[in-house]
């Protein structure tokens, strides 16, 4: 993508954080309020956002058994629904929790996002992998990324295929209840290191979203499964 083809918002600031957990937290931006965007852009390929935004309000469903047309009236309802969650809900909670937080608090977060979290989230990464990806896969032999790649590629296990020499890069991500994967969006920094990574290995890059050992996006499976064969 071109820099001329990148479209920069700075519109929310310092918002963004609050407009974003809030509609992921109420799944308002899945393709079941919205339609499947990724999707949708795919099948366009648009030149410019005028393009995109044309073919969107013309092809866009709601993607669940009762699908409905997505319209402006439909958008302008989920915005009206996310500043109601925001204001009846996050702000008094987010109120409560920046009242009563403690030095305490802080001390025992750092702590518990360094010793236990790490602990966890080492062992929840072996397990989507081995006990999951590995089993599903058995012609893909996984291995960790070295610590450099995992910092600068977003890359937590590189795994090749004995058939055809075919390199996958593995990014597994937690979830939690409160916050959907469907909403989530990969960053800048993240495409351009996949792109780094792809690029070095001639690979592809996918990410994994787990609830503790669980693969929860199945569809990335069929995904790699095509990339292989492909």
């Amino acid at each position: 993508m071109t820099q001329e083809n990148h479209i920069e918002s700075n519109q929310f600031q310092g918002k963004e954080h609050v407009l974003n957990y809030t509609a992921q937290r109420y799944g308002l931006t899945r393709p079941s309020k919205v339609g499947s965007v990724m999707e949708l852009i795919r099948k366009c390929q648009p030149k410019t956002i005028q393009d995109w935004e044309e073919f969107y309000w013309e092809n866009a469903y709601t993607k669940k058994v009762d699908a409905e047309k997505v319209d402006r009236e439909l958008i302008d309802e989920l915005g009206k629904r996310l500043f109601e969650k925001i204001h009846a809900v996050v702000i008094p909670e987010w109120t409560k929790a920046f009242e009563e937080i403690t030095e305490n608090d802080c001390i025992d977060y750092i702590l518990d996002v360094t010793i236990r979290r790490t602990f966890n989230g080492f062992f929840r990464e072996k397990s989507v992998v081995f006990d999951n990806l590995a089993k599903i896969f058995p012609e893909l032999t996984f291995e960790e990324s070295d610590s450099d790649l995992d910092h600068a590629g977003d890359i937590d296990y590189i795994a090749k295929s004995t058939k055809n020499n075919k390199v996958v890069g593995i990014q597994i991500k937690p979830i939690t209840s409160n916050i959907a994967f469907s909403g989530y969006s990969v960053s800048e920094r993240m495409k351009k290191n996949f792109n780094a990574f792809e690029d070095q290995y001639r690979g592809k890059a996918f990410v994994v979203f787990s609830e503790k050992e669980k693969i929860v996006n199945k569809d990335v499976i069929e995904q790699i499964r095509e990339y292989l064969n492909s």
